[in-house]
């Protein structure tokens, strides 16, 4: 109990605030502002693991204006919207109510203030005792969305035909776009781009993407990969201009890096881009850009990478061997700084690390690879090699999970474990559920249509 209640002042800690207001462990029908405006949720909103406000896409209505869907802050005191910077940080802008324990007025310039203190549906000790001993982390039945229901009715393989469905409709919108984008600039190009953007990762594709399209100005004939690093992360903005005494042992690293950089940066300098554009927060070392674009860097140097590909889709290989076959094509050799440093002030591996695993592979494959060889062949008429690319896709093992996927499986699948989806197409299915049905709604599905199609699905 002692780790759960706080002892300063008799207030809980914030993560059982959270977890109060996520499950709405409150007397819904008392709840009112703290200047007495009743409350009414209509959705708590979903949490957020990758900072920013503790709770998206909430859906309150406050006194008799209409519902509001935005975003919620949970703090021990209303002090704490000041104290912890939320008023300078544009991340909060959407934040429309701030749930705190107990607060006796108002703060000027922020969101309505809400007070659990005297709402809660049971005693602190008993409300902590319940989020030690239940997975609070899950949605209940109540919160989750309008689609769970019927796609929990469905047999099995019914669902897997949906999942697959909207996964066939996914991928041949990335062949589309990648055949486009070849129609301008060619199919090398469309592929550099497709597999910058997906280097990027959710949080930096933008950037990534805007370095490859200038690859015209930038890939000049045959360099190795240390000139090739140097060029693409002083493109980038990313490059340090020194390093801290405790990482002294990469400085002969960074000291060649310039070398080369310093001659190239005036004449690249309207291609270069500001580091503000990167963003860091809730992401891992090991995707941090830096490394990847070292990534890049080897597969450029080397050359000759789009007909790698070409001659690894028509090897006949078997489907336990798809993943670590592209792996083989992809992996690059031991790199003398990146192998043993996840970013430039990360501290030196234990053992060397290669560039790109086999989940990261996986990405690249769905998001990049298997669409522009599909939009190759399609062009090509070549529809038994377009079949069998279709076909890699469909048996392609699952990619690495995210937090779109973990929100996506509890709030339409009603469960928390990966296991409820087989391979990455089913994974990137539910990806385009979420972004063709839940993006264009809110939490309590208004005017979604998904529930309706679901109903309606053979079975």
């Amino acid at each position: 109990m002692a780790g759960v209640l706080r002892d300063d002042d008799n207030s809980p800690p914030e993560r059982l605030l959270q977890a109060i207001w996520q499950h709405q462990r409150l007397h819904r029908d008392q709840l009112k502002t703290l200047d007495g405006e009743t409350v009414r949720v209509l959705h708590p909103g979903f949490g957020s693991v990758e900072g920013g406000p503790d709770f998206r896409g909430a859906v309150v209505q406050i006194g008799d204006a209409a519902p509001c869907s935005g975003d919620v802050e949970v703090d021990i005191r209303a002090g704490g919207w000041r104290a912890h910077g939320h008023d300078r940080n544009p991340a909060f802008q959407n934040v429309f109510l701030h749930v705190v324990w107990d607060a006796e007025h108002a703060v000027a310039n922020a969101p309505r203030i809400l007070t659990l203190r005297n709402s809660l549906d049971a005693p602190l000790g008993e409300l902590s005792l319940w989020l030690e001993r239940e997975p609070t982390k899950s949605l209940s039945e109540n919160l989750r969305g309008k689609c769970s229901a019927p796609l929990r009715e469905l047999a099995d393989q019914s669902r897997t035909a949906l999942l697959r469905e909207a996964a066939r409709v996914r991928f041949e919108a990335k062949a589309a776009q990648l055949q486009a984008r070849a129609r301008h600039s060619g199919w090398d190009q469309a592929l550099w781009e497709g597999l910058f953007r997906a280097l990027g990762y959710k949080h930096n594709i933008w950037p990534m993407h805007c370095l490859a399209e200038k690859r015209e100005r930038w890939e000049r004939g045959e360099t190795s990969p240390l000139a090739m690093q140097a060029r693409l992360l002083g493109l980038s903005g990313l490059l340090p201009a020194e390093l801290t005494r405790a990482q002294a042992g990469g400085d002969g690293y960074l000291r060649r890096v310039w070398d080369c950089w310093w001659r190239e940066r005036d004449e690249l300098a309207d291609c270069t881009l500001p580091r503000a554009v990167w963003k860091f927060h809730g992401l891992r070392p090991a995707n941090h850009p830096q490394r990847r674009l070292a990534l890049a860097a080897h597969w450029l140097a080397a050359g000759g990478l789009p007909a790698k590909l070409e001659r690894w889709c028509g090897t006949e290989l078997l489907d336990n061997e798809l993943r670590d076959s592209l792996l083989k094509v992809l992996q690059v050799a031991s790199d003398e700084f990146w192998s043993w440093h996840l970013t430039f002030r990360s501290a030196r591996l234990k053992k060397p690390q290669p560039l790109l695993g086999a989940t990261r592979a996986t990405d690249l494959a769905v998001n990049a690879i298997l669409p522009w060889l599909w939009a190759r062949a399609a062009k090509g008429k070549s529809l038994a090699l377009r079949d069998e690319i279709e076909r890699r896709y469909f048996v392609w093992p699952s990619a690495e999970d995210n937090a779109v996927l973990r929100l996506a499986r509890q709030r339409l699948l009603g469960s928390a474990s990966r296991r409820a989806l087989n391979g990455a197409a089913e994974q990137q299915g539910l990806m385009q559920i979420v972004r063709d049905f839940c993006d264009h709604s809110n939490a309590i599905c208004e005017n979604c249509q998904f529930p309706e199609l679901v109903k309606a699905w053979p079975r």
